[in-house]
């Protein structure tokens, strides 16, 4: 797991310093402290930082192939690089060293940039093809890994942060509004969009040429979901999965330095430690977070319990409000965008343990978008079952179950009423919000004019609307988990675990979320993964005679943090002191005698806490990348 950013400047009588490329690693050091690198060739320049994992002695980066005509910097890991390697052999390549890294190398030489569907594993990385003055970036299919760039009228800038490309003082950082609104809907900004107007992502299963001064992007790979084993019986699919997981957790097992596992006390993450408790001689440390006071569920009973059936050293940490508090400024710092995500705090202090014991941790990641394992799913089913019952008067009695949530202050009642007699699209804006979500009904009176005007082209519905078309005729299930694939997935889960990970210069593996399991689930009829009101039926099925009893059965919880009670108790005045600021109202966004409502509303019943932290984080990323850090 490293860290990379390069330039290119499009003139080729130009020349990229030395300078230029070393303060771009700088502000990303924690990505890898173990070594640095630069390759500067002429109107070029490629940077690297290292976390040296695979090939302690000779996987130094910037790497080239013999002659020198090809560079690679390269932030992930390819799973399938032994058998890569053999093929690549076998067709006359030389290779110098035993890391994935010089693999992509080759892989580039003999297949050029489709060199990409030949990799399993997750990745970010850049290609300097001297020959061609090519520069070639490319990010992993499900964006485990992030990839940021630049584009200017002269130059193209990456990094694998957004702080990497801002530290070159011309990156202007004009905000972009679309992107807040877009946040504001969704609860984090999915797509290529950054907040700043400069930036963009470059989107998972996509890759990116600059050449001759032209920059063109392209898709490689989509989840497509086929009916391949449709006709399989229930058990031998369990079967089927069993095995794959097993081959996919020995994979990831593969290191020279020790792996761990980070355990929540659930399905996905027990799952993975039973089999890399098997794929490995030595004994397995696993690390969990808690609170204490029982205003979450707890869940370090049951990661007890999964460590001790697998035979695993077991550490646990329990962080406080205060501990909440204090990481915010470095949370927003890190995460460099605004994302309602509480439990990264929880995941920074236990990434920040399990650093402490080794340098590699398994996470189950991925288990819920890929086998269905949320409640919504089941919920969202049902309504549609009882959409095809009532036919024609499906709004009607949408509108009669959304008004009667809302005189009762039933959140969830208001959100199933207006998806009765609607397309998805409408209202599946997010596995966390929808239209019926504070910021989507209020807009209007929480922004200020200006700022609504700005915005008033952006549309949740309609964004989601575009993303939904190649799944149309899918079922409404395979609807539900490519949008989540294709959005909060990567936009939010998934920034989360690496940014924070990293924060922490620990590499963290996602088994669940190898393109081939993924592609396996998506190959399963709907009722394999969802079957009445059973989640992730199938991966339950395949541990039923491995994992906890308890385990298995118990209510999922996700990665509980108790941060509404912290909102509107012990950090309520200096949450109302940051948001009700004349700073922060001087930024024109939302309307202060809003903000003032919604605090008082949140300290009454606690309801808002989402939106509260929403705005929360939207002021302190304000405060870090536009105002300089001036808190």
């Amino acid at each position: 797991m490293c860290g990379i950013a390069g330039k290119v400047l499009f003139d080729s009588a130009a020349r990229v310093e030395l300078a230029e490329i070393k303060a771009m690693l700088e502000p990303m050091h924690h990505r890898g402290p173990d070594g640095r690198g630069v390759h500067l060739d002429r109107n070029a320049g490629l940077g690297h930082l290292r976390l040296s994992i695979i090939d302690l002695s000779t996987g130094a980066q910037p790497m080239t192939n013999e002659d020198e005509t090809v560079w690679i910097v390269f932030n992930g890991e390819i799973y399938n690089f032994p058998e890569l390697r053999e093929k690549l052999l076998a067709k006359g390549h030389l290779f110098r060293s035993k890391s994935d890294t010089e693999v992509i190398i080759h892989a580039y030489e003999e297949y050029g940039v489709e060199c990409v569907r030949h990799l399993r594993g997750m990745f970010a990385f850049a290609i300097w093809d001297s020959k061609k003055r090519r520069l070639f970036l490319a990010r992993d299919r499900l964006g485990i890994k992030p990839l940021y760039y630049c584009q200017t009228g002269d130059s193209l800038r990456f990094a694998s942060e957004l702080k990497g490309i801002l530290a070159d003082p011309k990156v202007g950082r004009e905000v972009n509004p679309l992107a807040i609104q877009k946040f504001l809907a969704f609860n984090y900004a999915p797509g290529e969009d950054t907040f700043l107007q400069s930036i963009r992502r470059l989107e998972p299963g996509y890759f990116l040429v600059a050449e001759g001064g032209r920059v063109t992007t392209q898709q490689y790979w989509d989840l497509n979901f086929t009916q391949s084993r449709w006709g399989t019986s229930f058990e031998s699919a369990t079967e089927e999965l069993h095995g794959l997981l097993g081959t996919t957790v020995k994979d990831h097992m593969i290191s020279d330095v020790p792996v761990g596992v980070l355990l929540s006390g659930g399905v996905d993450s027990s799952a993975i430690l039973s089999f890399a408790a098997q794929a490995t001689s030595k004994k397995l440390k696993t690390f969990t977070v808690g609170f204490d006071g029982g205003q979450v569920v707890d869940e370090r009973p049951f990661a007890r319990m999964s460590a001790e059936r697998f035979g695993a050293e077991h550490f646990e940490i329990s962080i406080t409000a205060e501990d909440f508090w204090n990481f915010l400024p470095t949370y927003v710092w890190h995460m460099e965008e605004p994302v309602c995500e509480p439990p990264a705090v929880a995941l920074h202090y236990v990434s920040k343990l399990a650093r402490q014991h080794v340098k590699v941790v398994l996470s189950g990641e991925g288990g819920d978008e890929a086998f269905a394992g949320y409640p919504n799913y089941p919920n969202m089913l049902l309504l549609d079952r009882i959409r095809s019952a009532t036919g024609p008067l499906a709004r009607t009695a949408g509108g009669l179950t959304g008004l009667f949530g809302k005189l009762s202050k039933n959140a969830r009642l208001q959100r199933y009423g207006y998806a009765l007699g609607r397309p998805l699209a409408d209202h599946y804006f997010s596995r966390s919000s929808g239209p019926t979500s504070f910021f989507n009904r209020q807009r209007k009176s929480f922004f200020t004019k200006d700022f609504s005007q700005r915005t008033a082209s952006a549309s949740a519905a309609g964004y989601m609307a575009g993303l939904i078309k190649p799944v149309a005729n899918e079922p409404l299930l395979n609807q539900m988990l490519y949008l989540d694939t294709k959005t909060w997935l990567p936009d939010d889960l998934l920034i989360k675990a690496d940014k924070i990970t990293m924060a922490n210069s620990i590499e963290l593996r996602v088994p669940l979320l190898d393109h081939v399991v993924l592609e396996f689930a998506a190959s399963l009829p709907p009722k394999f993964k969802v079957n009445d009101r059973e989640t992730k039926r199938i991966l339950k099925a395949a541990f039923a005679k491995t994992l906890p009893q308890e385990v298995l059965t118990r209510k999922k919880a996700g990665f509980p943090v108790p941060y509404q009670a912290w909102l509107r108790g012990e950090l309520r005045t200096r949450v109302e002191d940051i948001l009700l600021s004349d700073r922060a109202t001087a930024r024109g966004y939302f309307r202060k005698d809003a903000v003032t409502r919604l605090l008082r509303q949140n300290a009454q019943h606690g309801h808002c806490s989402v939106e509260v932290f929403c705005l929360l984080v939207t002021e302190l990323w304000h405060r870090t990348f536009v105002d300089g850090g001036k808190n």
